[in-house]
């Protein structure tokens, strides 16, 4: 065994110890990190030839790296709907390193029962019924394409072709329609072989990013053969929801595959007071929820459900003899694009056990009633606007007066420089914008009062 590796075995309880230490000190500083750490100049070091061991990297990382990583897992991180790892989700990550399980096979652990356990958890915790099947996966851009991917098998079986083994050339131009689609359905689209071009937008309601359900049923008709249609359960600039039972009802009508992004927006199906948006999720054919959004696990964490675990089958089984049969419950290798994987079910796991469906629900709660009190400061200040109303945890707004791209790329650079939060740009009805998004378990109203006054503070420049 290489030196290095003997010592390090020998004090691995120390060198723990100091790990520890180390991620405890950076989590007690979480609340005054820095949101947002503008990059500057990195000069890459020399590859290590002998190496120096593991408490000597962890000093190396201290010096070099900690002070450059932004407090995505803080209370003031509004950029990208990040949620902060809760503690059991943090201890529950420590642990899927520490046993390092595969679960893609069921050959060697009980590591696949865990995850179809939490499978089963949330798809109860989002109302999807016993004939959902699902899998973890990265994020939510591999969940639309697992969906997506079960939806071009089925289309190719009414074409009466196999696409998975004929291949996407054997089913020709396909249409996928969508009102408000995220931009990672484009890149799906284009890594499936069907093209960032099968895609057709579908006019929106006015002032609106849910799709115009009449306008719809309208392209539906007019179509030769079956589509598939993408809704969302909560869009990116405005959380704004499709009337996903009316969608639905058009299947008695057309024919399609209906696939529903609710990768945060699904978490509305905790909250009594906004459940009634979710609505019709259970009668989708696939579904993408986004784990390390608003279930507040690490990244990187997301499932992907569908009613059609035949044709996800069909698409991702992997035969081969070290593998051996697939039974009745087919291995999670069998399921999504990866054969191998770390078991990112257990910071769930841990989560779910640790607070339940009533502690989530508080966090949903708690980040919608912060996203709207964000919103009604911008109201009220004559330096802001509100480009839509605050439905749920996202807080869509502009400056006041006219407002350019370059006026708002320089707003976020100065919002990032300044450190207290961070806010993405966007676009939202042409109009160049800024979006806040809460979802982290942190955030109090303390923090909203630091993050509006940090915001009044930039305007005023």
């Amino acid at each position: 065994m290489h030196p290095r590796l003997a010592e390090d075995l020998n004090s691995l309880p120390d060198l723990l110890d100091a790990a520890r230490k180390l991620a405890g000190e950076a989590l007690a500083g979480m609340p005054d990190r820095a949101a947002a750490v503008p990059p500057g100049d990195v000069v890459r070091a020399p590859l290590p030839l002998d190496g120096v061991g593991a408490r000597a990297a962890l000093e190396a990382f201290s010096q070099r790296w900690e002070a450059g990583f932004a407090a995505s897992a803080g209370p003031r991180y509004l950029g990208f709907v990040t949620g902060g790892a809760t503690p059991a989700a943090l201890a529950g990550d420590w642990l899927t390193a520490t046993f390092d399980q595969n679960p893609a096979s069921g050959m060697d652990s009980s590591a696949q029962d865990l995850e179809r356990e939490t499978v089963g958890w949330l798809a109860e915790l989002f109302g999807l019924g016993a004939g959902f099947s699902g899998a973890f996966v990265t994020g939510a851009t591999m969940s639309t394409v697992t969906g997506l991917a079960i939806a071009r098998e089925w289309l190719g079986e009414r074409a009466g072709v196999s696409v998975s083994e004929e291949g996407a050339a054997a089913l020709g131009p396909v249409t996928v329609l969508s009102g408000s689609p995220h931009s990672s359905v484009f890149k799906a689209l284009s890594f499936l072989g069907m093209g960032r071009s099968a895609l057709l937008k579908v006019p929106t309601l006015p002032d609106r990013e849910a799709v115009d359900v009449a306008k719809l049923a309208e392209v539906l008709g007019g179509l030769d053969g079956p589509a598939v249609v993408v809704a969302n359960a909560g869009t990116v600039n405005t959380v704004d929801f499709d009337d996903l039972r009316a969608i639905a009802a058009l299947k008695r009508r057309y024919e399609f595959w209906l696939h529903v992004d609710a990768a945060f927006g699904g978490f509305a199906a905790l909250a009594p007071q906004h459940a009634a948006l979710t609505a019709g999720l259970d009668q989708a054919d696939s579904v993408v929820v986004d784990l390390h959004k608003w279930l507040n696990v690490p990244y990187d964490s997301a499932v992907q459900f569908t009613r059609r675990r035949d044709l996800q089958l069909r698409v991702f089984s992997n035969n081969a003899a070290y593998l051996g049969e697939i039974g009745e419950t087919p291995d999670f290798l069998h399921l999504t694009p990866e054969n191998s994987r770390r078991l990112r079910a257990l910071p769930a796991w841990f989560s779910l056990v640790a607070y339940g469906r009533e502690g989530h629900r508080e966090i949903v709660e708690r980040c919608v009633a912060l996203a709207r009190d964000l919103g009604a400061r911008l109201d009220g200040s004559p330096r802001w606007r509100l480009l839509a109303p605050v439905r749920l945890n996202v807080v869509c707004f502009t400056p006041a007066g006219h407002v350019t791209q370059d006026r708002i790329d320089a707003l976020v650079r100065a919002i990032a420089e300044d450190g207290t939060t961070f806010l993405t740009p966007t676009v939202y009805d042409g109009r160049p914008a800024l979006r806040a998004a809460f979802s982290s378990w942190r955030t109090t109203p303390a923090d909203v009062e630091r993050v509006f006054a940090a915001l009044e503070r930039v305007a005023a420049g």
